[in-house]
């Protein structure tokens, strides 16, 4: 059975995560996707992270998670012929994707309106940090710039702390999604009405998205939500994460019946809960009608009754209450290990060159008929060099030379770097 994408092209030129993921999904759902590469590559290539002890010139982890199953070119694109094989691919591409600043695609010839009438049938993809138009549209974003500006990081951690990043890139991946979703649209409209267009989404329109309901609030009633720590700004009563006796934790979200609380009561021993009258509904134990006061009274009480009992207690009885809505805090090591996961193929196993196998997240959309599939591993850095270029009308030779010119300027860089170091080191002042 075909993919949904199949027969499509995508042209990324991107890097880090927010572009790139939203290519990966693109070639998850069957589009080829020719990542076009700098000669030093994309810097999250060599980005090792914390704790990371693999052998030197192994692939990083952020690079292997987003690039898997793509193809490489690496080029220099100040060159003549860089720029030929970029207009050449163009010209057989259905989506041109990446996350370069404005100016400097302006500057290289690749902005919307140099693209527009050169390839009409291309859709033109651009993400950045703080959206396309405004005084901030050319500011150079990381995840957590985006993070703090859209107010995401104000809202996370403890009232009486410095608010707190989120424990992952969640706007640079949302951001993603984002933009693999405005281009299936952007395909979607060419095939019926025949206009390819540009889609241009942010970091910051993310940041935004993902707290809608919360800023809605805020709007509508007037009243600032605050850090809430383990629970929710947004969300009273028992809602929030608990220790247990053995240093686990719990996520408590809702009884959604009557006798699911009152089991529960009767499992802690905590029988006048069972019979309280502030919380007989779904909706009086997600909040509705308690006082400030009532909240910090049931949570110090839950916090005691789940500190009574082990993870494995917890979870024995809660696995019996299928009214209960709750799950167990999981590091990463474990979620690569849930069955839940495996069993959805939500994790995948990629090969690294000089590593072996390694699990990484596979795709997530399922489809009955044209399902997609995860596509394979992450490429060397200019590993489909001679094969793309050469079906583009590059001559063997062509090939080479753009190869070796690429050789050099990564021969040069780090040359000027290894000196740079020892120049330090004789000389640290």
């Amino acid at each position: 059975m075909a993919e949904p994408l199949e027969g499509f092209m995508v042209v990324e030129m991107a890097v880090a995560v927010q572009g790139p993921a939203a290519a990966l999904y693109l070639r998850d759902m069957g589009a080829e996707v020719i990542k076009v590469e700098p000669p030093l590559g994309d810097a999250s290539r060599y980005s090792r992270g914390v704790g990371n002890d693999t052998p030197d010139g192994i692939i990083g982890p952020q690079y292997i998670t987003v690039n898997r199953g793509k193809r490489s070119v690496c080029i220099d694109i100040n060159t003549p012929d860089g720029i030929l094989a970029i207009h050449r691919l163009l010209e057989k591409a259905d989506v041109f994707l990446t996350n370069f600043r404005e100016p400097a695609l302006v500057e290289m010839g690749l902005g919307y309106d140099d693209i527009k009438s050169r390839y009409p049938q291309l859709v033109y993809a651009s993400v950045n940090g703080f959206g396309p138009i405004g005084p901030d549209a050319d500011k150079a974003m990381l995840d957590g710039a985006a993070a703090a500006r859209g107010g995401l990081i104000n809202h996370t951690g403890y009232p009486d702390r410095a608010p707190s990043l989120p424990g992952a890139v969640v706007i640079d991946t949302s951001g993603a999604m984002h933009l693999a979703l405005g281009v299936m649209t952007a395909l979607l409209s060419r095939e019926r009405f025949g206009v390819a267009q540009r889609v241009q989404t942010s970091a910051l329109g993310t940041t935004l998205w993902l707290q809608q309901w919360e800023i809605t609030h805020v709007n509508m009633t007037g009243a600032e939500l605050t850090r809430a720590g383990n629970h929710h700004g947004n969300i009273s009563g028992p809602y929030g994460v608990y220790s247990t006796k053995d240093g686990g934790a719990i996520l408590f979200a809702l009884a959604m019946d009557l006798e699911a609380w009152d089991s529960l009561c009767i499992f802690a021993e905590a029988f006048d809960l069972s019979i309280d009258p502030r919380f007989q509904t779904p909706g009086q134990r997600l909040g509705e009608g308690l006082t400030e006061e009532d909240s910090v009274e049931v949570r110090q009480r839950l916090t005691s009754i789940f500190e009574s009992k082990t993870t494995k207690e917890w979870q024995e009885f809660l696995y019996t209450q299928p009214e209960i809505i709750w799950e167990r805090v999981r590091n990463w090591s474990e979620v690569l290990d849930d069955e839940q996961n495996i069993a959805n193929n939500y994790v995948t196993s990629v090969e690294v060159a000089g590593l072996g196998a390694t699990r990484t997240v596979g795709n997530l959309v399922t489809l009955s008929e044209t399902a997609g599939s995860t596509k394979g591993n992450a490429p060397e850095l200019g590993e489909a060099n001679s094969e793309i270029l050469g079906s583009l009308g590059f001559s063997s030779n062509e090939c080479l030379a753009i190869e070796t010119h690429a050789t050099k300027v990564r021969e040069e860089y780090i040359t000027a770097l290894l000196e740079a170091v020892a120049a330090v080191s004789k000389d640290p002042g």
